[in-house]
């Protein structure tokens, strides 16, 4: 039944209210796989608290960032991992949780290449991405605690020898040699048996024990076991002797070695323990810390081989991962010569200073000794007699700095050459130009008034002489003359002659460190320098002084060195090499000496002449300021004498600079250079002491005794005794 309302109208329905939309999200997490590159990209750079930081809150409840940190850095130990390869290979996600797999290459020093592929899980928490981690992700292997163990394979150290195969440094057995004074039953006998077998005067080491109490065990030096059995018969019935053998890295010779250019050992310091490490080093091992041991360290460690090991967190093994065999050290052959060297340090006596000889004719150092020395034997303290280091570490002539080349001391006389080169370079003198030697100088002005040598020993002047004649007798004012002339010509000029002699830079010497301030450059002082570092303008009394090897002039005696063997060869500088072969036993040589050339002195032949009579006539010319020093030598020598003004002490440098003229086929012609810190005048000091490197060297023994002794290796007397400077005839 329908009813139907009629005559009435419905009213119009109400409408409908709008509502807003529902307000859900369909926004999704951002691309995990930005999180896990950042990740990667910071192991690349061994950035491990920045990967920490990647990790979920989950995880870094798990782990401290400090063992977090150390994980990974003590499986990069490990495997001595070198660099770091990462690739991105793909990446799921599923709402908040993802997984990225990635390829490493693990680049190592010792067992090569290690490729793994490992997938990184991720976990979308607190607005972030972060990585879920395990030890999994540092190397598979190592997933669930275990961790990564190297078997290193360590190859003997190999030799240091000189240029005729005998030891300078060898892993051997050696023994450390010490006098107890009141066991000493012959002391006549005990001395002369060890002064034979150390090279030392008896009366030098009667003075170590001299005030020991009876029972002292007082050092007396070292030996190698072959020495120690050759007279063991005799040694072992020497009351107070005491022989205590150990196994070393033995350095033949010990202090009368040559332990400034060989160099010595040393535990690897903390600060550059993760730089070993990473070349293959077990941590634990000496390396060479100074000289051939230092600069030969590739090559004399040799190839470390080694085993990679899974180690389970009870400390078995439980996979072998990768392996590389070991290879032997490469021997390095110096350019010295053992015995030569021994009788080079003997000749200096520990007088502080250096001396280092050279083949004028290829660059090849046969002698290198700085001066006080030291026993490289007491760095191992092993041996019973390293209780004397502290002396040398604490010695106020401090022996470990090598004074050949990083010595900075003023030249004096010896630089003459490079200034009287400059007057002939200039055109304003040539060999006859006479000019008046007097007693004293005053080109400067009455307030600048200089002096001759020969006014402080109240002898007569020099008189009217020429070029050459201004290095024979080496006069102050003739030389004052030519710097002053060649600063009004250029202010430049003697400064360049300098620079193009080789000073001011270090040479380059090889065997030697460069980046560890082995070697220094010296200064050469110009316009330039002065103004940076002093202030002032450069002025002609600078380049006066410069003349004459003073003001602010610095050189190294091995820089001096290479300068006369350049006069001597005919102008050509060659590098200074300490090195003349690198081979591993039954090998083919890694490395051969050749002489390398750096520069050549912008002289002719005939300016070069007018030095080379110059330096003659200082030997040959009764005027010559070392003439008494070299009579009766059958050797030709050329040289020059130096006494260089030290404003520091007021005590000078004694200099002497030369070089032989033999011309024999048998032994090449050598350029010397004697220097004695703070001790007198250069004919006095150096001057004997460079005859007699010269006699060691073309003789083998010594035939002159120096002023100051009583016999060869004994002093007079225990002051100095001074002689006296022949005077100008």
């Amino acid at each position: 039944m329908f009813l139907v309302a009629c005559g009435l109208v419905s009213p119009p329905p109400s409408p409908t209210p709008t509502l807003p939309a529902p307000n859900f999200s369909t926004s999704l997490p951002p691309d995990p796989e930005g999180t896990a590159t950042a990740f990667l990209n910071a192991w690349q750079q061994a950035d491990y608290a920045g990967m920490y930081a990647l990790l979920s809150p989950l995880s870094q409840a798990a782990i401290t960032q400090e063992d977090f940190v150390n994980r990974y850095g003590d499986a990069a130990t490990q495997m001595t991992l070198d660099t770091l390869e990462t690739t991105v290979l793909s990446s799921l996600q599923k709402e908040l949780d993802a997984e990225v797999r990635f390829k490493t290459v693990y680049h190592t020093r010792l067992v090569g290449d290690l490729t793994r592929e490992i997938t990184m899980p991720l976990r979308f928490d607190g607005g972030r991405w972060g990585v879920s981690w395990d030890d999994g992700l540092i190397f598979p292997e190592m997933k669930g605690g275990n961790s990564l163990l190297m078997d290193y394979k360590i190859p003997s150290r190999a030799n240091i020898y000189d240029r005729n195969g005998l030891a300078f440094a060898a892993q051997a057995d050696a023994v450390a040699i010490g006098i107890v004074p009141g066991q000493i039953t012959d002391e006549a006998r005990l001395l002369n048996e060890l002064s034979n077998l150390l090279g030392r005067h008896p009366e030098t080491i009667k003075a170590l024990y001299q005030f020991a109490q009876p029972d002292w065990y007082v050092p007396v030096g070292e030996a190698s076991t072959e020495q120690i059995d050759a007279r063991r018969n005799v040694l072992s019935g020497l009351g107070g002797l005491s022989l205590s053998t150990y196994h070393t890295r033995y350095y033949i010779n010990g202090p009368l070695g040559a332990p400034h250019a060989v160099g010595f050992l040393s535990p690897i310091p903390e600060q550059a323990l993760s730089y070993y490490q990473k070349l293959g080093y077990r941590g634990d091992e000496s390396v060479g810390v100074t000289g051939l041991e230092a600069w030969g360290e590739p090559y004399l460690a040799g190839k470390r081989g080694g085993t990679l090991h899974v180690v389970t967190p009870g400390g078995q093994i439980a996979a072998t991962l990768a392996q590389s065999d070991s290879a032997p050290g490469q021997a390095v052959y110096s350019t010295m010569d053992r015995d030569f060297q021994k009788q080079v340090m003997q000749a200096m006596g520990d007088i502080p200073g250096a001396a280092v000889v050279l083949n004028m004719n290829t660059g090849e150092v046969l002698a290198f000794a700085s001066s006080p020395t030291f026993d490289a034997n007491l760095f191992d303290y092993t041996n019973r007699n390293s209780s004397m280091l502290a002396a040398v570490l604490n010695s106020p002539y401090q022996p470990l700095i090598n004074r050949v080349t990083q010595g900075l001391y003023p030249p004096g006389s010896v630089f003459k050459v490079v200034n009287v080169a400059t007057a002939l370079k200039s055109g304003l003198f040539t060999r006859d130009t006479t000019y008046y030697c007097g007693n004293s100088w005053d080109e400067l002005g009455p307030n600048f008034i200089k002096y001759d040598w020969t006014a402080a020993k109240e002898l007569p002047p020099s008189g009217e002489i020429n070029l050459v004649e201004s290095l024979i007798v080496s006069c102050n004012p003739y030389n004052y003359h030519i710097g002053l002339a060649v600063y009004n010509q250029d202010s430049q000029m003697l400064p360049d002659m300098a620079r193009a002699f080789g000073l001011g830079a270090p040479t380059g010497i090889v065997g030697l460190l460069s980046n560890t301030n082995e070697e220094v450059g010296g200064l050469v002082p110009d316009a330039q320098w002065k103004t940076e570092n002093i202030g002032e303008d450069w002025s002609a009394g600078d380049s006066v002084n410069m003349a004459i090897g003073q003001g602010y002039l610095k050189v190294t005696p091995l820089q001096m060195a290479n300068i006369y063997a350049a006069i001597g060869n005919g102008g050509t500088l060659y590098r200074p090499q300490l090195v003349l072969k690198i081979a591993a036993p039954g090998e083919p040589p890694v490395y051969e000496f050749k002489p390398e050339v750096i520069g050549q002195l912008p002289l002719t032949a005939d300016q070069l002449g007018v030095i080379r009579e110059g330096l003659r006539g200082v030997i040959t010319n009764r005027n010559g300021t070392a003439h008494n020093r070299f009579l009766g030598i059958q050797i030709p020598i050329y040289g020059k004498t130096g006494t260089a003004e030290d404003p520091v002490t007021g005590r000078p440098h004694a200099w002497f600079a030369g070089y032989t003229q033999a011309g024999r086929d048998d032994q090449p012609d050598i350029a010397v250079m004697v220097m004695f810190q703070n001790k007198g005048e250069g004919s006095e000091w150096a001057a004997p002491v460079f005859r007699r490197i010269v006699e060691s060297y073309f003789f083998g023994r010594v035939y002159t005794l120096y002023p100051w002794e009583a016999e060869i290796g004994l002093t007079a007397t225990i002051t100095e005794t001074p002689t006296v400077t022949p005077a100008p005839r």
